[in-house]
């Protein structure tokens, strides 16, 4: 299979000859083989697993996305994603990284409030106006 994992700005991982992907969604793990129906799936934070001839066995940690299949084709598109075949180090760069992650998200979500509310005040002063 060719396996392609997108991030919103770039690719992060581009392989050829995966033997097999391991990936979670809300109702479990479930594998996909080459010869496997064509599906789509929507995946949650976790671990991807791929394993390809070469490398052996890999693990990508993965934040929400969205999973297709299309022949032997599979397009993984997610969030953010950190790369390792070490589960123990690949925690500590998922805490690391995610962590950074939620603490801009709650910057961004705190200048968004205040920028919204000072353009719902100054509409209520121009409306009184």
């Amino acid at each position: 299979m060719q396996l392609k994992v997108l991030l919103p700005f770039q690719i992060f991982a581009e392989k050829s000859s995966v033997s097999r992907i391991v990936a979670e969604t809300r109702e479990g793990s479930f594998g996909l083989l080459p010869h496997r129906l064509d599906c789509v799936a929507a995946l949650v934070p976790g671990i991807l697993i791929f394993e390809t001839e070469a490398e052996g066995e890999v693990c990508v940690a993965v934040d929400q996305g969205v999973l297709v299949k299309t022949g032997l084709d599979v397009v993984v598109s997610v969030r953010n994603a950190v790369g390792g075949t070490d589960l123990g180090q690949l925690r500590e760069k998922v805490e690391a990284e995610f962590l950074t992650l939620d603490e801009r998200e709650q910057n961004v979500r705190s200048v968004t409030t205040k920028l919204e509310s000072g353009l719902i005040r100054r509409l209520a002063e121009f409306q009184h106006e």
